[in-house]
């Protein structure tokens, strides 16, 4: 007797343990292809995307292979963006693109996998790897989806995660700088605009290079310093000329006259060439306008009469 009313209670609380599971965990330790489908997606309907990540990710055993398997993946990777769980749902979109190239879930599912990419990159001054795996992500997609309405919204990514990289070139750079180490400077911002000649510190860069070429020569020793005053001259040159009305360049046009004097050139000879120079570009850019102007107005006259 006393054994069996052992069994009885220990029947009753199996029971009872049994019955204290949530519909949620029974759905999931369930076998029931159907109810399981159906449970993830209101779970997804109702915004719980972490259960309904679960449940789709479960379901992948009964429905590979199956006509049901590109959805229940596609949702799977769906469900844990939702959830903001953007690595995992990155391996889910590519696994899924991979799969399965020609759904209809495919090109949104890259997309998303691109938004995921993007999240993961780091801040400049850290390791760039995932902004890299990100912009080859990205011109992929826009081989292969060139009319999609999605494509502002990728060059927008691109964008921003190359004003990243100009960033971390561009700081790189002048670290050298900071540290007094002039001639390394010189050379680490000539590297960044040979690499990229379009970097969106191009301005800055170029007046690090004179000004480091300045300061390297201002420090050298005394046999060495014409050589390099000289040096600074044509990296001034290249600035003006690129850059005439820059905010640096009433700074260097007073280093400039120093350097000037240093080499032993006649400043103020110097300064009258600079400023026929710049005389002269105006009255050309006046013809030229004049040209234009002239260009336009027979047309209307004809039109007139």
């Amino acid at each position: 007797m006393k054994v069996l009313r052992t069994l009885i209670v220990a029947c009753a609380m199996m029971t009872a343990l049994s019955g204290c599971k949530s519909q949620y965990e029974l759905l999931l330790s369930s076998n029931d292809v159907d109810a399981k489908y159906n449970g993830a997606f209101d779970y997804f309907n109702l915004g719980k995307y972490s259960k309904a990540a679960a449940l789709f990710e479960s379901l992948g055993v009964y429905t590979s292979g199956t006509e049901r398997d590109d959805t229940v993946r596609y949702y799977c990777g769906l469900a844990n963006y939702r959830s903001k769980d953007f690595y995992t749902a990155d391996t889910k979109f590519e696994e899924f693109a991979t799969t399965y190239p020609r759904s209809p879930f495919t090109e949104d599912a890259r997309f998303l996998r691109l938004d995921c990419l993007y999240r993961q990159t780091l801040r400049y001054e850290l390791d760039q790897s995932p902004t890299y795996t990100a912009l080859t992500a990205m011109s992929e997609y826009i081989m292969d989806y060139p009319e999609s309405e999605k494509i502002p919204q990728v060059r927008t990514m691109i964008d921003e995660l190359g004003v990243r990289l100009d960033t971390k070139a561009f700081e790189a750079a002048r670290l050298y700088y900071h540290t007094e180490d002039y001639l390394a400077a010189r050379v680490a911002f000539k590297n960044v605009i040979k690499d990229d000649a379009d970097n969106v510190h191009r301005e800055e860069i170029l007046y690090y290079i004179a000004m480091s070429s300045y300061k390297y020569a201002a420090n050298s020793v005394h046999s060495k310093q014409r050589e390099r005053y000289l040096s600074f001259i044509d990296d001034y040159y290249n600035f003006v000329g690129e850059l005439p009305e820059s905010k640096y360049r009433r700074e260097l046009d007073s280093i400039y006259k120093r350097a000037q004097k240093a080499t032993g050139k006649d400043v103020v000879t110097d300064d009258l060439k600079d400023k026929e120079f710049e005389k002269e570009r105006k009255l050309l850019e006046k013809a030229a306008k004049k040209l234009q102007k002239n260009e336009t107005e027979p047309e209307s006259a004809s039109i007139t009469e």
